[in-house]
């Protein structure tokens, strides 16, 4: 058993009111629900660094989340009353299996517990009044991630996936992750040089083109609206704005 697997295992046995039945019987919730670190990558995929008009990156551009911010894979998003400019960003996310520290990029997946999906659900205007991006990045339950955590033998190639957002039923991003700018063996060994990876450490790998802010006219999520980020062989996360 990994020691993500251990870890998982005795929170789930010290929870007394944790329920197993039907999927339409219990509420899912985030396959991680307290990770030490939420670390996202931003401007990883070549269209949406083209779409926001900024230069390439030489090297990966790394913002953090806090636990407090994620929501189940079929949770409401509660936030859209803090902010009228709240955008989606269907992104691949890793969950770290072991502890891992100034690791190769050639064995930089060795450490990786497996693969899930994540919106990185942003309210852009509190991005923006700073040069941070941490108040638009942080909103409390504003962040869906699930449905499952899918091991990388089951996952396939993770530089191969299709992945695709949806809202009210209309594709507004399609990708595939071999355009990312950084795959995902080169974050993990570039985090872990700087930065000891634990077990259930999330790192989010980054949004392709097709956000609402970049628009014309934007498109900002409404209330009543359905958000579903799909990602080939993990699942789909679907989610109302309240």
């Amino acid at each position: 058993m990994s020691e993500l697997s251990a870890r998982l295992t005795a929170a789930a046995q010290t929870n007394r009111r944790a329920e197993v039945g039907p999927f339409d019987k219990v509420r899912l919730g985030a396959p991680v629900p307290d990770p030490a670190k939420i670390l996202c990558i931003g401007l990883n995929y070549n269209d949406h660094v083209a779409e926001t008009g900024r230069a390439l990156p030489t090297h990966p551009d790394i913002f953090a989340k806090f636990a407090s911010t994620l929501i189940g894979p079929f949770d409401e998003i509660s936030c859209s009353n803090i902010t009228p400019n709240l955008d989606f960003e269907g992104e691949l996310a890793i969950v770290i299996g072991k502890e891992c520290r100034s690791v190769s990029p050639e064995e930089a997946l060795d450490f990786v517990a497996g693969v899930t999906v994540l919106n990185d659900v942003t309210a852009r205007d509190l991005q923006y009044r700073g040069t941070q991006w941490l108040a638009g990045k942080a909103v409390d339950a504003s962040t869906p991630v699930g449905p499952a955590l899918v091991t990388l033998d089951e996952v396939g190639d993770i530089q191969n996936l299709d992945i695709q957002t949806r809202v009210n039923g209309s594709q507004v991003q399609s990708s595939n992750t071999h355009l990312m700018i950084f795959p995902v063996r080169h974050l993990v060994s570039y985090i872990s040089y700087f930065l000891a990876l634990s077990p259930g450490d999330i790192i989010t790998t980054g949004t392709p083109q097709g956000i609402g802010a970049k628009r014309q006219p934007p498109m900002w999520l409404q209330p009543g609206d359905t958000v579903e980020v799909e990602l080939e062989n993990v699942g789909v996360l679907r989610n109302v704005v309240r």
